[in-house]
């Protein structure tokens, strides 16, 4: 299984934490991140049930042609067994899109190494 995970884009400041929507820049760095990854042939985008999350898996979806799931397993927090369960058994290629400092941590102990996420930042990964 091929994973691409995906920090979600830029979020506009805001309260409660969980409806913090992408900005105007977080939108075009959506926009810009589906057009790289559509070209990977992602099947499955899961995003964090986060409204910034949720905003940056929809822009990707859409240029893929993939289907969209939102997952409580990628909400802050999450973890690496978290999102192995996530995607066991979903697709050959997918999408998860998360938050900081979970994407770092989750790809260190998947063995992607050290891997810095800024907005929108995303790193492939080969699961076995």
């Amino acid at each position: 299984m091929r994973l691409i995970l995906v920090r979600h884009a830029h979020a506009a400041s805001g309260d409660p934490d969980e409806l913090r929507a992408l900005s105007a820049t977080g939108r075009e760095q959506a926009r810009a991140l589906a057009n790289r990854l559509a070209a990977a042939g992602p099947e499955l985008v899961l995003t964090s049930p986060l409204l910034r999350a949720r905003e940056t898996a929809a822009a990707i979806a859409k240029a893929a042609d993939a289907g969209l799931r939102i997952d409580e397993r990628l909400a802050p927090g999450a973890t690496a067994e978290d999102l192995l369960a996530a995607v066991e058994g979903t697709a050959e290629t997918v999408v998860a899109v998360g938050h900081q400092p979970d994407c770092s941590e989750i790809a260190a102990a998947l063995g992607a190494g050290e891997v810095a996420f800024p907005p929108a930042g995303a790193v492939e990964i080969e699961l076995a």
